[in-house]
């Protein structure tokens, strides 16, 4: 078998990979092994076959890497929850709460242990569905 048809191979095989995990990376990778095996056809030396899969295939990365972080997803927003009041049922001596909010009873803690308990806190975050509050509006 010619060292081409090696190269073409391994490139069909990483690409139809990527079809199956769909990270571009190894899109990529194969695309780049093609040139090697167009290397091998042009009758270059292995070394060279090499050096353009290598180069090819460390420029691509590169930019499939920089175009997938232009594309990311912004910082998600706050939950639509904070900021809101709650009124505290009851407190327990572990600093947690029971508290009412939207018709329904939470778990909630408090932001900082210093933070002073009252009858109507603030959620500041939420972490799973625990409320976390704090006795000052959170800021916009």
């Amino acid at each position: 078998m010619s060292g081409f048809w090696i190269w073409w191979i391994a490139g069909v095989v990483l690409i139809g990979a990527e079809l199956m995990i769909g990270t571009f990376y190894l899109l990529a990778v194969g695309v780049a092994l093609a040139f090697g095996g167009l290397a091998a056809w042009l009758g270059a030396s292995v070394p060279v076959q090499f050096v353009v899969a290598g180069v090819l295939g460390l420029g691509l990365t590169i930019a499939t890497h920089r175009w997938r972080l232009a594309r990311a997803m912004p910082p998600a927003e706050p939950p639509l929850d904070v900021g809101h009041a709650v009124r505290v049922d009851t407190w327990r001596p572990d600093g947690t709460a029971r508290v009412t909010y939207r018709g329904a009873e939470w778990d909630a803690e408090l932001a900082a242990p210093d933070v002073p308990r009252r009858e109507t806190m603030y959620i500041t975050a939420m972490r799973a569905s625990v409320l976390v509050l704090s006795d000052r509006r959170p800021t916009a």
